[in-house]
């Protein structure tokens, strides 16, 4: 499984589209593009971008484990990715994933901000298309993998529509969020279902688990003590709107992506250390970074630091050096 397969890119342009593509649906889109959603669009939009996708991600995830379809066989398809070569395929979660944060970006934004509707659909069904694509390109999911995914998410999608409001009203507002958003998400890490072999869907959960509930902790504070709100009064004179605006953009954006960067580096080592120092193991030891008892409480404690301070310490960051 950890032999890279000889191939002969013939389409460049292809290639690149959907190595891109895939990229879409993973870590760095998501500690990336989320973010940027939360300092420089709408609180609510990426409140609700960061439920959906949490609870997609999970049932995607574990829907894995618990159907066991393999993956494309390779021979006769030639595989461009190998980190994920020792997951299941069905659903395919890159597909859950961009169908989820794309429609629901559209959906949030659509009752809260004038643009042309077609224009918004289209672009989210371009952006899940791609990805969709991107999983057949680089020989990692059937097509059925990726129908069931976008079906899956789609449902989901309707599902929690109707109860986006009443789900975020709790969690601004219940003095019970903090205690639920940490709890819960442990509980099921804890419990996820046990394969005869590693693979790495438990602790993508655990990562993801562990940052939106860094971020629903950060989104209750924010609310108990009334954070200010990103605004456009900050603009500096002597400029045009556009060019002011595209300054703090991406301000905000290096700014935060750096310390959020730098946060999960520090967590990491702390947690890795002490945990390393409990179970008696070296740090770069992989084997016994992949335990239960080491690999949850490591990368649920790391990424629930980097939810917390995205919505809450870049925030005060940006207060304090007039971003906001």
């Amino acid at each position: 499984q950890g032999c890279t397969q000889k191939y002969i890119v013939k389409n460049y342009f292809y290639y690149y589209l959907f190595k891109f593509s895939a990229a879409l649906g993973e870590e760095i889109f998501y500690i990336t593009f989320l973010p940027f959603t939360y300092w420089n669009i709408d609180h609510s939009v990426s409140r609700r971008m960061i439920i959906v996708w949490s609870i997609v991600m999970y049932i995607g995830q574990v829907s894995k484990d618990i159907l066991k379809w393999p993956r494309p066989l390779s021979p006769p398809v030639v595989k461009l990715e190998m980190r994920t070569n020792a997951e299941y395929g069905m659903p395919s979660t890159h597909a859950m994933a961009a169908t989820a944060i794309s429609f629901s970006f559209f959906i949030a934004t659509t009752n809260q901000y004038k643009y042309p509707f077609e224009l918004g659909l289209v672009a989210a069904f371009v952006f899940s298309t791609l990805v969709c694509l991107s999983r057949l390109y680089t020989g990692m999911h059937t097509v059925l993998d990726v129908i069931g995914g976008a079906l899956i998410s789609a449902v989901l999608l309707v599902l929690l529509y109707p109860a986006w409001d009443t789900i975020d009203h709790l969690l601004l507002t219940s003095p019970f969020c903090p205690l639920f958003s940490i709890v819960v998400p442990l509980v099921l890490c804890y419990n996820y279902p046990k394969l005869d072999y590693y693979s790495p869907t438990r602790g993508d959960t655990t990562t993801i688990l562990g940052a939106a509930a860094g971020a629903t902790v950060g989104f209750w504070l924010n609310n108990q003590y009334a954070a200010p709100a990103y605004t456009s009064k900050t603009f500096q004179p002597g400029f045009p709107l556009i060019t002011s605006a595209m300054l703090f953009v991406l301000a905000r954006f290096f700014v935060g992506i750096s310390v959020v960067l730098l946060a999960r580096w520090v967590m990491k080592s702390a947690v890795l250390g002490a945990l390393g120092y409990r179970y008696q193991f070296p740090i770069r030891d992989l084997e016994a970074r992949r335990r239960l008892e080491v690999e949850v409480p490591y990368k649920f404690v790391t990424y629930s630091s980097v939810g917390f301070t995205a919505t809450v310490i870049v925030p005060l960051l940006h207060e304090l050096l007039g971003l906001m």
